[in-house]
């Protein structure tokens, strides 16, 4: 058998088949790739966690048939013509979006809403800093924090990145260079934000735990930038403020319920007029190369392979 050729999708009883019109490429798929992902899989395998598509097989009582625009958290072997799904995985795709854009709202955008509205209990009117904001995390960051009403700083690595972030709409835009939290600080008149998004980890850490008000929020999504911070804890003590950490597929997998509640409260934010940035398209037989540009940071927005 080559890597190519792989058997038919023959589903267990409580999965539905979709027909993939759009694969998602993430962070996770790329450090599964590398071996550097907390979950293990001996090669060969078949990566890609986010897939859009339509139905072509469901079990009675589902809720599903044939023909369904759905979008799925897969876990694994996206990148493929077809895939099986547990049903619990498979939500309705916003009918005001395409398959590429609605695959671009999964596994950024999911994990984005479910850490505003689970974990910060982010309020209207609230500030929000976003590290990493070119990113597929800071993107979903920035769209999100908006569309729920709050004000949003983002701060960016990259001078290239400036006019991509700058189109998504923050409040103020600053270049993560030194004196940044000073920055942060002045243009918040002094206050401090009331969350913070970290999807890099690294260096950039003890400084944003610094711009933060009183009851301000750390959200620790990944560790993009390599380093896993450490901080000693009086420090949250003496600033009553909290670091909250955003499993998101953990969290799923004990609470499948949650689902239905991210997906209901995304498609509410694009009917409301919310869209993702326009994809990055590739062949899906160019998997590799599209992997290789999210390795080398040269995407701003989101990479979608389509078969």
């Amino acid at each position: 058998m080559s890597y190519t050729d792989v058997p038919d999708v023959t589903p267990a009883p409580d999965q539905v088949v979709i027909d993939v019109r759009a694969a998602g490429v993430c962070y996770p798929d790329l450090l599964l790739t590398k071996g550097a992902y907390q979950l293990k899989l001996e090669p060969p395998f078949i990566p890609g966690m986010e897939v859009a598509g339509v139905v072509a097989a469901a079990p009675d009582g589902s809720g599903w048939s044939v023909g369904d625009r759905v979008s799925a958290s897969s876990g694994i072997a996206g990148y493929a013509e077809q895939v099986a799904v547990p049903v619990a995985s498979v939500s309705a795709s916003p009918p005001e979006l395409d398959d590429a854009e609605a695959v671009s709202l999964l596994v950024n955008y999911n994990t984005m809403y479910f850490a505003y509205a689970r974990r910060a209990a982010l309020q209207p009117g609230e500030t929000v800093l976003v590290l990493g904001s070119a990113g597929g995390v800071g993107t979903a960051a920035i769209q999100i924090a908006k569309a729920m009403g709050a004000r949003v700083i983002a701060a960016v690595n990259r001078e290239s990145a400036v006019d991509f972030v700058s189109s998504l709409g923050p409040d103020a835009v600053i270049p993560l260079t030194e004196g940044w939290a000073q920055a942060v600080r002045d243009a918040t008149e002094g206050r401090g934000v009331d969350v913070v998004v970290d999807p890099v980890g690294g260096a950039p850490f003890d400084d944003a735990v610094r711009t933060m008000a009183t009851d301000g929020r750390l959200l620790v999504i990944g560790f993009a930038a390599g380093g896993i911070p450490t901080i000693k804890v009086n420090r949250l003590l003496l600033r009553n403020v909290g670091i909250l950490g955003v499993g998101y597929g953990e969290y799923i997998r004990r609470h499948p319920e949650t689902v239905d509640m991210v997906a209901t409260g995304l498609a509410a934010l694009v009917a409301g007029g919310m869209k993702p940035p326009a994809p990055v398209r590739f062949p899906l037989a160019e998997a590799s190369a599209a992997l290789q540009l999210l390795d080398d940071g040269g995407v701003f927005g989101k990479l979608v392979l389509e078969p």
